[in-house]
């Protein structure tokens, strides 16, 4: 994975070069590793942004910790429950991932569209101070508060720069 994508790749903060109008969606090599003091991985998720009149934004799952493909129509993973044990604060042992790969494509690639793209990885939901607090005193959540949380990491965007033609600004 690596010398190919350090021989023909762009670097996160980087331009991606302007494609043929014909061209295909560019390929994004994405690994996660998880950090041995952490919580496991659960997902990674490409960002796209682009203009069209006003901002836009879609995010799309691109690596699922279950080893299932995301949604073809949702482009989301599919996970059911919960990835810890509530009373004890403590990550199930079968869930998330200590590695993620994956190649993604842009399933709505516009090669006339200028577009950035960046990785967000997710950590299965953790336990939120307060509820370790209330596990360890042996009182309840507040109901008010969330039980709690999902850390995340991103990246550097890589940027998309159509060719100009004369007709455009």
């Amino acid at each position: 994975m690596a010398e190919p994508g350090y021989r023909k790749g762009v670097a996160m903060g980087g331009d991606l070069s302007a494609r043929p109008a014909a061209a295909k969606a560019p390929v994004f090599m994405i690994a996660a590793l998880r950090d041995p003091r952490e919580a496991p991985l659960q997902r990674i998720q490409i960002i796209k942004g682009w203009l069209d009149g006003t901002p836009q934004e879609a995010v799309f799952d691109a690596a699922c910790s279950n080893g299932q493909p995301p949604n073809a129509q949702t482009h989301r993973c599919d996970f059911a429950g919960v990835d810890f044990e509530p009373d004890v604060c403590a990550p199930r042992e079968a869930s998330g991932a200590a590695e993620l790969r994956v190649r993604w494509q842009d399933p709505d690639f516009d090669p006339a569209q200028r577009a950035f793209y960046y990785v967000r990885v997710l950590q299965i939901p953790t336990c939120r101070w307060s509820t370790y607090d209330a596990a360890r005193s042996g009182m309840a959540v507040p109901a008010h508060l969330p039980r709690t949380i999902q850390e995340r990491a991103i990246t550097s965007p890589i940027w998309y720069t159509p060719q100009l033609t004369r007709s455009q600004p």
